[in-house]
């Protein structure tokens, strides 16, 4: 198993291709067979199927196995750790966003003692 970081490298790189992004969107209310994706894309099979290779080894995806058909299913865990990662940046937001709301509350203080 790879270690956060590395995990998160390769989440951010597989989210980083909009084809990519594309296809969990189509996948997240149901799966799909590679042969629905390509129908859905304007691209080869084979460049379809080196897409969701990238999403598989990010962990955002898993395959499955039903007689000759591998439906793919959009598998959020991996998104688990982006969110962990970006909940710190999104704290550190809130806070600057209400200490910026106490300032301009300050300013209209200010603003309304001076009349």
């Amino acid at each position: 198993m790879p270690a956060a970081d590395d995990t998160l490298d390769l989440v951010f790189g597989a989210l980083a291709d909009p084809t990519r992004r594309a296809i969990l969107a189509r996948i997240a209310g149901r799966e799909a067979t590679v042969n629905q994706l390509v129908d859905g894309f304007d691209l080869a099979q084979p460049t379809i199927s080196k897409h969701l290779k990238v999403l598989e080894r990010a962990g955002l995806i898993s395959r499955g196995r039903e007689a000759q058909f591998r439906p793919v299913r959009l598998d959020a865990k991996a998104l688990a750790g982006v969110d962990a990662w970006l909940g710190d940046y999104r704290r550190f937001w809130e806070e600057s966003f209400e200490r910026l709301d106490d300032y301009v509350k300050q300013l209209k203080d200010m603003d309304l003692t001076d009349e």
